[in-house]
């Protein structure tokens, strides 16, 4: 299993805080496959997952897409981020 956090507006657009994945339901266990995987729960979440500015993090650490996840992973989707 692994779990997947969402924060800021993507949490608030998904309505959705937390959720845990079984690692088996992804074929390739990239960031992209967990992207499709979390993709079909609808319209909205494709819109928000796939967007290339949306950040991802595994382990506290951040990384691409492409990255590898495995059991046990924490995977953490964050808006993009804005200063000033």
């Amino acid at each position: 299993m692994i779990q997947v956090l969402f924060f800021g507006q993507l949490r608030e657009q998904l309505g959705c805080e937390e959720l845990t994945i079984d690692l088996n339901k992804l074929p390739a266990k990239t960031i992209d496959e967990l992207i499709e995987l979390l993709s079909q729960r609808g319209e909205r979440w494709q819109q928000l997952l796939q967007q290339k500015t949306t950040l991802v993090a595994c382990n506290h650490e951040m990384v691409k897409r492409e990255a590898s996840i495995k059991m046990g992973d924490e995977i953490a989707f964050f808006p993009p981020v804005t200063g000033g």
